[in-house]
């Protein structure tokens, strides 16, 4: 079980462990535009985000997950949220490090509309990715995402996470019927590329002043 949550932080942006603190801030970045949400559950305003922010940290203290709040390291805003969830730990025999687990997920990721399409996702996923392969030694990370959001899927693709396929009636979709999900995931043979290709295209936003 993780019992100390990192920091991690770039030059764009800082993922703070989740407290109930930041709701304010998860609020007011959900606020500024709710129209690319459509298909990706977030709170809507701040009694809500409490709510999300408790029910996150619940599945922290169960060990079942890692939440963070997302902040922009140039003026400390927040401007989303993600977690590592499904956390798992294989039977190794005796002697094998239980720093982090073998398997996870990214979810529950998404950022201010001012946000998106800057080197905010970028970045934090590399954040993310190294902390889960080469801290953790993690053996395998996925991702889910309602089979309809193009735009999320698409932006799996790009950084390299590799399509496996549909999961029929997997979760609750925001409309509140049953989602299929596009699964992907990333290997820990498959990281070292990904992580250079994850540089590369951070550095193309940095080039394009896609910046926060």
């Amino acid at each position: 079980m993780i019992t100390l949550l990192p920091l991690l932080e770039g030059q764009h942006v800082r993922l703070e462990p989740l407290q109930r603190w930041h709701a304010r801030g998860l609020a007011d970045a959900a606020a500024i535009d709710r129209s690319p949400y459509r298909l990706t559950p977030i709170p809507d305003g701040e009694a809500a985000a409490a709510d999300y922010v408790d029910t996150a940290l619940a599945l922290r203290d169960a060990g079942q997950a890692a939440p963070f709040a997302v902040l922009r390291v140039r003026d400390d805003a927040v401007i989303g949220c993600t977690r590592f969830f499904d956390l798992s730990w294989w039977p190794w025999p005796a002697g094998r490090s239980e720093e982090g687990p073998d398997t996870c997920e990214i979810g529950y990721t998404w950022l201010s509309r001012p946000a998106i399409g800057t080197a905010a996702n970028s970045e934090m996923k590399l954040l993310m990715l190294t902390h889960a392969f080469e801290v953790w030694e993690t053996q395998s990370v996925c991702f889910h995402t309602d089979a309809r959001n193009e735009r999320s899927r698409g932006a799996l693709e790009r950084i390299g996470a590799q399509f496996e396929g549909i999961l029929r009636a997997h979760r609750l979709a925001t409309d509140e019927r049953a989602r299929n999900s596009a699964r992907y995931s990333i290997t820990a043979p498959e990281w070292p590329g990904v992580k250079h290709h994850l540089q590369m295209l951070l550095a193309a936003r940095e080039r394009a002043a896609l910046r926060l």
